[in-house]
């Protein structure tokens, strides 16, 4: 298959995507203009890891993109076992220890009367391995965004969906035009959702605080992993309604998420900080259970 260029220029050898039967290198085309997925977002993906050698909660990567295909409306078509021995076969063709994001991905095809409704039966699939090195644990700055994160009833916020990245996208935008890393989202009553790319936490007096799922973000699998991680350890943490007070009263904020793990926050607007025990603690945490096999 030609290779698609993109803003993105990568190696052929750094991308292998499985699709339509057969690995091909490199960022292949896989739609055309009249492909639904391509110009009205039917689609959802997941996303895991491998870095060191270890791909943690991939289990739970593969399970929970079926899931966003039947929450979406797609057809689930890929067996879990079928995912998880095609990212092995996958895996083989990069170094052991490479450090490599892996993206399953469910689309519609086509669409049904006047195009806006997709047909599930048109259901398509790919999966793509590539390198992607992980962030160093030496933290962001955030902002508070002035834009905020759609509610269950106007957005399929149960489904780890395309469409909902690029009111990320505009929110990271406009932190970076203001010299900000990333940005902090708010839910539409004005509580603490998520950053723009991970789940939040905070520590305050020896706990740990984190917003409660109310199904305008994404409760992350790596977060449910480090919050369990935490409470084995000892750690109080506690889900509730925060808002942005709390966390600039906080002894530290951190961020947990699939692409770089868990990423301490050094400053959000005026406030500043240091990494601080409770984001070690739930770093060491979890490189531990992602090397214990």
């Amino acid at each position: 298959m030609a290779e698609a260029r993109g803003a993105e220029e990568t190696r052929a050898e750094d991308t292998w995507t499985y699709f339509e039967g057969a690995w091909h290198p490199g960022n292949v085309r896989m739609m055309g203009p009249r492909t639904h997925a391509a110009w009205l977002a039917s689609t959802v993906f997941d996303g895991a890891r491998a870095f060191e050698g270890v791909t943690p909660d991939l289990d739970l990567h593969l399970a929970r993109i079926n899931r966003s295909a039947a929450a979406f409306g797609l057809e689930p078509v890929v067996a879990e076992g079928t995912w998880a021995e095609l990212v092995r076969d996958g895996l083989r063709r990069f170094a052991p220890d490479a450090a490599l994001y892996i993206r399953p991905m469910y689309w519609a095809e086509g669409g049904l009367g006047g195009a806006v409704r997709f047909d599930p039966a048109s259901t398509n699939w790919c999966l793509c391995l590539y390198e992607a090195p992980m962030p160093p644990p030496t933290g962001f700055t955030a902002t508070l965004s002035p834009f905020r994160r759609p509610t269950p009833d106007a957005a399929p916020l149960d489904a780890k969906a395309g469409c909902l990245y690029p009111n990320s996208a505009r929110a990271i935008a406009e932190a970076a035009s203001r010299g900000f890393g990333n940005a902090l989202m708010r839910d539409a009553l004005g509580n603490v959702a998520e950053f723009a790319t991970a789940n939040v936490l905070m520590a305050r007096d020896g706990v740990v605080y984190t917003p409660v799922p109310n199904g305008t973000f994404l409760a992350g699998i790596t977060r449910g992993r480090v919050i369990a991680l935490l409470r084995e350890a000892g750690v109080t943490v506690v889900e509730a309604t925060l808002t942005v007070d709390d966390l600039m009263g906080a002894d530290e904020v951190f961020s947990v998420g699939n692409f770089a793990k868990v990423v301490p926050v050094t400053a959000l607007d005026g406030r500043t900080f240091g990494p601080g025990p409770m984001f070690r603690k739930a770093r060491e945490l979890y490189w531990a259970f992602a090397h214990r096999g």
